[in-house]
Parts: structure tokens; sequence; C-alpha cells
């Protein structure tokens, strides 16, 4: 079985039935709280692989995982019951990103993630996201990081470019430039 033919078709379906019902943006909502869990708590795909859980155990986790204590959207919750009697819950993560490309693409919203060694400020942030919107034509969804690895600098993904102007990529460059260097006087 092929994980993403099978998660796009479900995306696919789920997308058309959204549209269909007006109800998208909530699915979207839903979703994208969905995919934070899932990022957060890798042990959450563990658990909906588990057979030892019973159907109406993982229903409950997967609408934890997605809307907190507030009800799921009526279509959220019809959607995951068929994922659920279907026995595709190993494919749940794969499909939740599939939605999420396809609503992102039928909306023209682009997303990038700015990783920094420090926070940076609100101010930063929002010329950086106004920057991209108007780079892209679209509307932006930002999301930052702060990794202090990266010692200093940062490192900007949009979509599929990225911009690593970090301290420690440059350490890197200069420590590889100096090693072939010294290759060649050998």
């Amino acid at each position: 079985m092929d994980i993403g033919i099978v998660s796009m078709r479900y995306a696919k379906a789920l997308m058309e039935y959204a549209k269909s019902m007006g109800t998208e943006d909530t699915l979207y909502k839903e979703f994208c709280m969905l995919d934070r869990s899932f990022r957060k708590h890798p042990d959450l795909r563990m658990a909906l692989e588990n057979p030892i859980l019973t159907i109406r155990e993982k229903f409950a986790l997967i609408c934890t995982a997605a809307v907190g204590d507030a009800p799921a959207s009526r279509e959220f919750a019809r959607f995951m019951a068929l994922v659920l009697k279907n026995r595709r819950e190993n494919l749940l993560q794969y499909i939740c990103l599939s939605f999420l490309d396809l609503y992102r693409k039928d909306k023209h919203i682009g997303v990038g993630r700015l990783i920094t060694a420090v926070p940076v400020s609100r101010e930063v942030r929002e010329r950086i996201h106004d920057s991209a919107s108007a780079l892209l034509h679209a509307s932006m969804e930002l999301q930052t990081e702060v990794d202090s690895s990266i010692e200093g600098g940062f490192i900007f993904d949009i979509n599929d470019f990225r911009l690593d102007a970090s301290i420690a990529t440059q350490l890197k460059k200069v420590k590889q430039q100096f090693i072939d260097k010294n290759r060649r006087i050998v």
C-alpha cells in the first residue's frame, strides 16, 4: 500500500466534502491543531497504532488532540469515525498533512518558519511576515522557533526555499574551506 496515495485520496475527499458544506475553514483549524499535537507528542501516533485501545478511545484521543475540551465539528467527527472504521488511523498524520497542503494551495497560503538563536520581537516578526506575504503574493503563516544551537543569525524556510544565515552554518563553511585548503597543500 502506498501511504502517499491513500492519504491524499482521503484528504481530497475530505476537502471536497468540506467545500460543499462550507466548513473547510473550521476543519483547517482542527487539522492545524491535530498536526501540532502530532509534532509536539510523538507518542500520539504510537497510541493510535496500539491495537489494545478501542476505537472509542482512539476517537476521544484524536478529538482531544484536535480541539482540546471543545466539541469537534460534525464534519471532523464524522471523518475521524470513517478513518477509524476503515482502520486507517496509522495514516492519520499523513492524511492531516495532505489536507493542510490542499487547503493552503486552495487558499493561496504560504508557510514560513523563522529559526533564531534568541526570541525576535513582535515588530520584527510582523515585518518578516509582511515582506514574505508581499513576495509570495499570498497570505502567510509564519512560525517562529528559538534554537540556540545556531549560535546567531537566522534560518528562514518558506515553502520549499531555505535561507540559512546562521553563525553555526557559516562556521561550518569556513571550517570546510580550511580543511579543503589543507588537503590541497599536502
